[in-house]
């Protein structure tokens, strides 16, 4: 009996301990670690707090810009029979399900050549989807997209159209706008040449909260210790931040291709001075006639509605919390909303109810000069039509 008294008292001792030191330890002991170091968190302590956010948020664009393909989940998203694009007659590509996964399997005259399985997807599927297979520490462009504008597959832009092709490598550079991470290693190879390794394991898939609210450690460490503060701390505040610092946050990714980056701007935060990361490429795309393609910001800063305005950002007309992507009757709701008094032609007036529908005729889609994609068994290149943010009255509606 003695003996029992005795264990129940050492337990209970135990036990008091535990108490104790739980109640030590703060909350940054109890966050998770990550792979961009000490100062971040990771969404999955974001939220925490913000679940109703966090939900929206999964839906949105940014946060399925790229993510990782599991098991047969592709199966879901494509029209049933639409498996197999034809280059000629001898060579075919075909989407095949096999025991690994979803592969991308080249024939020529029958014969299986070339596979390589579905490993990640770039895109929402808004406009289109293209995937990513990997080779080691390397990855590489599969030569199938998927275009929703017509449904099926086509050969991925800048693709030869004559044959397939699964060597076109997809380095860090352009997972700094699709995805909010990646740990690379750059070697010197000769005297100007260098070679990139890419560890799959530390990549983060998606834009995701500290990527534009920059990291998030401390803020989570402070509010969870202090649950009665409702004023954000430590993290950036939009609504604090200036004209030019906002429209920098989204021009990290959204400002186009005539700029060359001086340093990865996967170290960019709100507030940061988005000069200090790219520098102007004059010989390259772009100029006074920015392609349609990536070209948000600068599109913007060209209209007259952003000129005129002391206060217009992209966060006037998008909150990238929601997921309203296409919903032209909201986005038009929020041109009103400014252009209350604006007078219309009655050729305008006939075409139906305007505050349903401001953007496909002051934001048509138009055709990009630098990207297009070939279909099976046509000649001529398809166009690839992106939403023009350069607002303005255009001549003929677009689609």
């Amino acid at each position: 009996m003695k003996g029992i008294k005795r264990i129940l008292v050492i337990l209970g001792a135990m036990a008091i301990v535990i108490i104790i030191l739980s109640r030590c330890m703060n909350a940054a002991d109890q966050l998770p670690k990550d792979i961009r170091g000490e100062a971040y968190t990771g969404a999955a302590t974001c939220v925490k707090c913000h679940k109703e956010i966090g939900q929206s948020f999964t839906h949105n664009a940014h946060s399925l810009t790229s993510k990782s393909i599991v098991g047969q989940q592709l199966l879901q998203v494509f029209t049933p029979g639409s498996n197999v694009f034809s280059y000629d007659a001898h060579q075919k590509v075909m989407i095949e399900k096999r025991a690994g996964g979803i592969f991308q399997v080249a024939y020529v005259d029958g014969k299986e050549v070339r596979a390589e399985k579905f490993d990640m997807v770039f895109g929402s599927g808004e406009k289109a989807y293209t995937y990513a297979y990997w080779k080691g520490k390397k990855l590489y462009e599969l030569p199938l997209s998927y275009f929703s504008a017509i449904q099926n597959w086509a050969i991925s832009p800048g693709f030869p159209k004559q044959t397939f092709y699964y060597d076109r490598p997809i380095g860090s550079r352009c997972l700094e706008c699709h995805a909010s991470y990646v740990d690379k290693k750059v070697t010197q190879t000769s005297g100007v040449s260098t070679d990139e390794e890419l560890e799959r394991g530390a990549l983060i898939y998606g834009i995701d909260c500290e990527r534009c609210h920059g990291p998030g450690r401390q803020h989570a460490v402070f509010h969870l210790e202090n649950p009665e503060e409702k004023t954000a701390k430590f993290i950036a505040i939009y609504k604090t931040l200036s004209r030019k610092q906002k429209m920098d946050a989204c021009g990290v990714c959204h400002s186009g291709n005539a700029l060359v980056a001086q340093k990865s701007v996967f170290g960019f935060q709100p507030g940061d001075n988005l000069d200090d990361y790219y520098a102007q490429d004059f010989a390259g795309f772009g100029g006074a006639d920015p392609d349609v393609h990536g070209n948000q910001t600068e599109m913007l800063k060209g209209s007259n509605c952003y000129r005129k305005s002391e206060t217009m950002t992209c966060q006037s007309c998008h909150n990238t919390h929601e997921n309203i992507k296409g919903n032209l009757k909201i986005y038009s709701q929020r041109c009103i909303s400014c252009h209350q008094d604006s007078k219309h032609s009655q050729a305008t007036l006939a075409k139906g109810s305007l505050s349903t529908n401001c953007i496909n005729c002051h934001m048509p889609k138009i055709p990009s000069k630098l990207i297009t994609f070939q279909q099976a068994g046509k000649a001529d290149l398809s166009a690839y039509l992106l939403r023009s943010h350069h607002i303005g009255i255009y001549p003929v509606n677009s689609k």
